[in-house]
């Protein structure tokens, strides 16, 4: 095996290294393009508000079209999420106007916070009538020509009849606010008696009523049980 010499193995290094390191200077500049062109992520953060107030709006969709992809607000307004600068989020709600807000392409940060603040979007529907019949003057006519059943022989008069309101008061099962009113008004009668404000047995009966005994002996001591003469028991 022939060996090379030593000058010609030096100017064979040297082109391998000149070659590697101009491989190298044409690469970084594309890929220093390929990084600038990524877009950095930006945290989204705000509050969506009513145009009159700072009152949150609840339930209000924060959508980004071209991710297909969102949040919604939560009971105060608040909502929170990763974007790409240079998106156009899209913020709506119902009865509100749609706003747009774009992250700047060039934004340094890694947060971006805003208050949002909906503007109504009234929309009045136009008036609706529904008739069943073609004109109003046609429906004036229909009611007057109306003619309505007499009280004998109707519905009402039935569910008057006495032999079936007793048929329906001796089985009809009694609803559940009747239970409750009743137990109501027996819980509130126990307790009227336990304060003394309600009847009971005993003060109901006189034989039991110690204050009945006492107002019988001070009538006897009194004497107006006597035997007065002239009165004819």
């Amino acid at each position: 095996m022939l060996s090379m010499p030593d000058p010609i193995r030096f100017r064979t290094l040297w082109l391998t290294l000149t070659l590697a390191v101009l491989a190298l200077l044409s690469a970084a500049p594309a890929q220093q393009v390929h990084a600038q062109g990524q877009r950095r992520v930006v945290q989204f953060t705000g509050i969506i508000a009513t145009g009159d107030s700072l009152l949150g709006v609840p339930g209000a969709t924060i959508f980004v079209p071209k991710a297909g992809r969102g949040t919604a607000t939560n009971a105060y307004g608040y909502f929170s999420l990763p974007v790409l600068t240079g998106d156009s989020i899209v913020i709506r709600s119902l009865g509100y106007r749609n706003q747009t807000v774009v992250i700047p392409e060039a934004y340094p940060r890694q947060s971006y916070s805003v208050i949002v603040q909906l503007k109504e979007d009234a929309t009045v529907l136009p008036e609706v009538r529904i008739f069943p019949y073609a004109t109003e003057k046609a429906f004036k006519e229909a009611f007057l020509a109306l003619r309505l059943p007499t009280e004998r022989g109707s519905a009402a008069a039935e569910n008057l009849n006495a032999n079936v309101m007793r048929r329906m008061f001796n089985n009809l099962p009694v609803t559940s606010m009747g239970n409750y009113r009743q137990t109501m008004q027996n819980q509130q009668y126990n307790q009227d008696r336990r304060m003394g404000t309600a009847p009971t047995p005993y003060t109901n009966n006189p034989l039991l009523n110690p204050f009945s005994w006492l107002q019988l002996i001070n009538q006897v001591k009194s004497g107006e049980f006597k035997k007065k003469e002239g009165v004819d028991y």
